[in-house]
């Protein structure tokens, strides 16, 4: 049973970063069509806190799949992380320099995989250095570590388990993408797919979850935006990465439970016969 706070503070990292069983990851990501000026792994490579390895979403990923960066089987998960030195007995504490993009996903991806002790850098790289963190440029040197999947499937989400639920009121459907997608009226920056939400689904943007300063709002402010924060929930967005920002949010404020739609509104508008609902809820 996982509790507390699933993030942690850069000034905790401080003190506790030469910790022998503690393993930093870099876990930034920018979305292709946003046209960032470098990668994530060049952001890495630019700067990142030291010893810390590179999570790349979209190379530990299921690269058979058209959609971007899907969840992998575990033994493709587990020969990756392995060759980033991060296995049993590791607290992995997984940070980004992106507003946490993709360190919850990759946070949601361990847990997946059964990783229990595993915590997001609340702030990310910009609240290590404003804490007096230094910065490397060299790469990570670690030996292998063995890592031993133990699969949570409840918190993966397929279209088919989707399907069943849309319309429904088993469990909530939180939508994390902007409004404008949501309702319709935006245009989806995906070329091909079509804007709207799947039916029954509520609309909850991962910005709103953010402070203007890139850390994550204090649980009492975040209780405000959930209805019920302990329920049933699964959690959607453009491809599955801001999802996992929401369930982040709602661990912290107890439900450890949440699940993520693997491919989210990617899969779901990539099939014509899919209902798609585009009144605002």
């Amino acid at each position: 049973m996982e509790t507390g706070d699933p993030l942690v503070s850069a000034e905790w990292l401080l003190r506790n970063i030469e910790a022998p069983d503690v393993r930093v990851v870099d876990a930034t990501w920018f979305a292709p069509f946003t046209n960032p000026p470098e990668t994530g792994r060049q952001a890495w490579m630019r700067g990142h806190i030291p010893r810390a390895a590179f999570f790349d979403i979209d190379d530990i990923a299921d690269t058979s799949s058209h959609l971007p960066h899907m969840l992998p089987d575990a033994v493709k998960f587990s020969s990756r992380v392995r060759r980033l030195g991060l296995g049993d007995g590791n607290r992995i504490i997984i940070y980004d320099q992106n507003n946490f993009f993709a360190a919850a996903r990759a946070w949601w991806m361990l847990r997946v995989m059964g990783h229990k002790d595993v915590h997001v850098l609340d702030g990310g790289l910009k609240a290590w250095v404003a804490q007096g963190g230094s910065l490397d440029d060299m790469p990570a040197i670690t030996g292998e570590r063995h890592f031993t999947p133990r699969v949570r499937s409840d918190l993966v989400m397929d279209t088919r388990a989707m399907e069943n639920l849309a319309g429904t009121a088993r469990t909530v459907i939180i939508d994390a993408r902007p409004e404008g997608r949501f309702s319709g009226r935006d245009p989806e920056p995906r070329a091909g797919l079509p804007s709207g939400h799947i039916p029954g689904s509520v609309n909850l943007p991962g910005s709103l979850l953010i402070t203007e300063d890139g850390h994550m709002k204090p649980a009492e402010d975040l209780r405000r935006l959930f209805r019920d924060p302990l329920a049933p929930t699964v959690t959607t967005c453009g491809s599955g990465v801001t999802a996992a920002i929401t369930a982040l949010a709602l661990a912290r404020l107890g439900n450890w439970d949440v699940a993520v739609y693997d491919g989210s509104w990617s899969d779901w508008a990539s099939d014509p016969s899919r209902p798609i609902a585009k009144a605002p809820t």
